[in-house]
């Protein structure tokens, strides 16, 4: 089955906390395959229509579909099982757990198995065991940690933590990958090891990328379209070329004389 021209579409979308209006009138599309970036000064509102989108608030207004099924409201685990899986900000590893374990646990709701297949260890039970553990090894080799696989995930440096969390949103098979700053906190040869994943996320597996950014260099060498926000409003939507050159844009990060 091919794969809808709009993995995502964002329609009229606001956010109200008590008086304060945190966004307002947010519209966008994320298509097959293409890396969406989100972009704005401290406070524009772009975590907020993250959580939005993902399930951990739900909208004051607006819609959200995910390949045609209206999400918006839905819980944020729901949301994961139709294909739409995220990283945030603060690493959420399960840092105790070893780095293979943190993928076994990330493919818990794949393995259609109830507990007597496990109590049992009968063979439907040991066939998706075997396929989660396989499925495991794959990212672990293709984000480069399969030699750490047994260490605890706690132990790992800050840029192996940022790729096992990036491989357990992976593990799940995502329609639609949502990345909240993942650059943060790496140095220039982790942030282009990071924009090459990206790219080749998209170009072999063939999912889209919904992207939050503060390193500018990052979104505009990886980044189709963006959009640009400021105090929970869009200024615009357009390409990079189009986005770094914009007056409003310019203004909004970079204020008048």
């Amino acid at each position: 089955m091919s794969a809808p021209s709009n993995r995502l579409q964002v329609r009229n979308l606001q956010m109200r906390f008590g008086g304060l209006l945190a966004v307002d009138g947010i519209d966008f599309d994320v298509r097959g395959q293409e890396v969406f970036a989100i972009i704005g000064p401290n406070g524009a509102g772009k975590t907020t229509v993250f959580n939005c989108v993902g399930g951990f608030y739900k909208p004051s207004a607006g819609q959200v579909t995910l390949a045609g099924q209206p999400i918006a409201g839905l819980p944020s685990h729901q949301i994961a099982c139709m294909g739409l899986v995220r990283t945030f900000q603060n690493i959420r590893l399960f840092k105790q757990l070893t780095v293979l374990e943190n993928l076994l646990v990330a493919q818990h709701r794949m393995v259609k198995t109830g507990l007597l297949h496990g109590l049992f260890a009968t063979r439907a039970y040991r066939q998706a065991e075997q396929q989660a553990l396989e499925r495991a090894a794959l990212w672990l080799e293709r984000v480069q940690l399969r030699d750490v696989a047994n260490r605890a995930a706690g132990t790992l440096p800050y840029g192996h933590q940022r790729r096992l969390e990036i491989a357990r949103c992976m593990v799940t098979g995502p329609r639609l990958l949502m990345l909240d700053e993942p650059a943060a906190g790496l140095n220039p040869q982790e942030k282009s090891e990071l924009q090459h994943m990206i790219d080749d996320l998209r170009r072999e597996f063939g999912i889209a990328v919904l992207l939050i950014e503060h390193d500018m260099s990052l979104v505009m060498n990886v980044s189709d379209r963006i959009l640009v926000m400021e105090h929970g409003k869009p200024i615009m939507t357009g390409q990079p070329a189009e986005v770094s050159n914009d007056p409003r844009v310019i203004k909004a990060y970079l204020g008048e004389a």
